[in-house]
């Protein structure tokens, strides 16, 4: 087969772990995001009646601090998660972590699905935060793998399978939360508990897929493995091309060795990569999507939604996120990452200022309720265009083999803290601001859409150094790649020109 044929093939093997990596691992992310939110009148009357029969009635502030403990404790299990996404990723590879990730995804569904009968709110608590490490694994671990494993043609869409599932985890999750269905009094504790299925299904599967062939060169040492792997992903036998690039990185590691996060921090080289995934990954939280998944039902009464019909609304923004998430698929190879996150923020950021302006007028004007309805879905069109799938693209590209688990490790920490920060805070920040507390989320918009104007580059299309080159100038860097090898000479600073050798990715 030509190479001009090969381009754009995407092979049985590729795509089915890719699916497989994103059903199993990011499907949870999502679904776990959204599951407590439809049957969270339920489940707070459970917590009602466990305090009241231990200790007597419960305050409305006391129970909406354990509720808002119960939503945080997700994120912040993820921010446990993403501590050790860099050991594990370089210990038992990107698959393996994958399959030992399950863990903390069977577990916990098993104690969310017993709650009920063994009448203890804390079993909930307790394994929310179980739960949420196995996010912050995922979120991490996924696209790293997919991102790995992907032809540099298809790098971006296949990246965003990872977010694609993570929006058909929190639809599946508004609809099971349908009253009808799973949300009721009946129904939520196994609700909780599905949660186990896809993590059985990747643990019977994902076996019989390939570990990421740059891990098993660069990382492991073991050539014929990741030859094999890499022929089985691509489809034919001729893939020296592809392993002659990954050879040119893996001389470099051997030189420097694997990364840590203090490392990272150090390195001129990577200074605007690891500033820019920062702000990315704060933009993408603290810009209020997670607000509106945790807290969907109460913001659609907020904007005037009759409660009846509250559940359907909740369901149908979420389909829309899917839909938006499946059309960037297709459009981010042609379009770029860079427009995608500028449309994204700055669509964002309006539909915020706008909806601010309607909940605050909506007791005035008998349609202004439908014109806030339609500003969150306008928000989440915007955010499922590029800030919730986009970041872990670049991420991916920014980095090589020894620098992207740290990163990925940092991207993750401020991921999770940011999500843990707005899932805290925002019950109080809604019951302290009301309408205005949407006009916090439009300048977090504002101010990520300005950085990525100045500072971030197309990656499209791009290899792992001709990316680095890209930042090369901001860095102050200077790169020179030769034939199996490649230099950065870093200059300023106090001591001169120094020379190291390496290749930043």
């Amino acid at each position: 087969m030509e190479k001009s044929e090969r381009k754009g093939r995407v092979t049985l093997i590729l795509g089915s772990a890719a699916l497989l990596a994103g059903f199993g691992s990011s499907f949870q992310y999502g679904y776990n995001v959204a599951v407590i939110n439809s049957p969270a009148p339920e489940m707070q009357q459970f917590y009602t009646q466990i305090h009241e029969n231990r200790y007597g009635p419960i305050s409305d502030n006391l129970l909406t601090l354990l509720w808002s403990v119960t939503v945080s404790m997700y994120p912040l299990g993820g921010f446990f998660g993403s501590l050790i996404v860099a050991p594990l990723v370089n210990k038992f590879g990107r698959k393996g972590t994958l399959l030992f990730n399950n863990i903390f995804s069977i577990v916990p569904a098993i104690m969310m699905g017993v709650s009920e009968v063994a009448g203890s709110f804390e079993i909930i608590i307790v394994a929310r935060f179980i739960v949420g490490i196995c996010a912050g694994l995922s979120s991490n671990v996924v696209p790293m793998y997919l991102g790995e494993i992907a032809p540099k043609n298809f790098r971006g869409a296949i990246g965003i399978v990872s977010e694609l599932f993570i929006t058909i985890g929190i639809l599946v999750a508004q609809v099971f939360g349908l009253r009808s269905i799973l949300g009721n009094k009946e129904g939520w504790p196994i609700m909780l508990g599905l949660t186990a299925i896809p993590a059985v299904i990747q643990l019977l599967l994902l076996p019989f897929f390939p570990e990421s062939p740059r891990y098993m060169l660069i990382q492991k040492g073991d050539e014929k493995n990741a030859r094999k792997g890499l022929q089985r992903l691509r489809g034919w036998e001729d893939v020296d091309e592809e392993l002659c690039e990954m050879r040119v990185e893996e001389q470099s590691e051997r030189a420097e060795g694997q990364l840590s996060v203090l490392n990272l921090f150090t390195f001129r080289s990577l200074r605007w990569q690891l500033l820019s995934v920062i702000v990315l990954n704060m933009g993408q939280q603290l810009s209020g999507v997670n607000a509106i998944y945790y807290y969907a039902d109460s913001i659609y009464s907020l904007a005037g939604v009759a409660e009846d019909h509250v559940q359907y609304v909740t369901v149908g923004v979420g389909a829309v996120n899917v839909l938006m998430t499946i059309a960037a698929v297709f459009i981010v190879e042609k379009s770029g990452r860079r427009l995608l996150l500028l449309i994204g923020f700055g669509v964002c950021c309006g539909a915020c200022v706008l909806l601010t302006v309607a909940l605050h007028l909506q007791t005035k004007l008998d349609w202004m309720p439908y014109v806030s309805i339609v500003c969150i879905i306008v928000y989440i069109i915007g955010h499922a265009t590029g800030p919730s799938p986009i970041p872990a693209v670049i991420t991916t590209a920014m980095f090589r083999q020894s620098s992207r688990p740290p990163a990925f490790m940092v991207a993750g920490i401020v991921h999770w803290m940011s999500n843990f920060t707005v899932g805290l805070v925002f019950p109080f920040l809604e019951r302290g601001l009301g309408a205005y507390s949407f006009l916090v989320f439009a300048c977090v918009c504002l101010a990520t859409f300005i950085y990525i104007w100045v500072v971030i580059p197309e990656t499209k299309n791009k290899t792992f150094l001709e990316t680095s080159k890209l930042f090369a100038q901001r860095n102050k860097v200077e790169i020179m790649a030769e034939a199996g090898d490649s230099k950065i000479k870093e200059t300023g600073g106090e001591n001169g020109e120094q020379e190291f050798k390496s290749t930043f990715l």
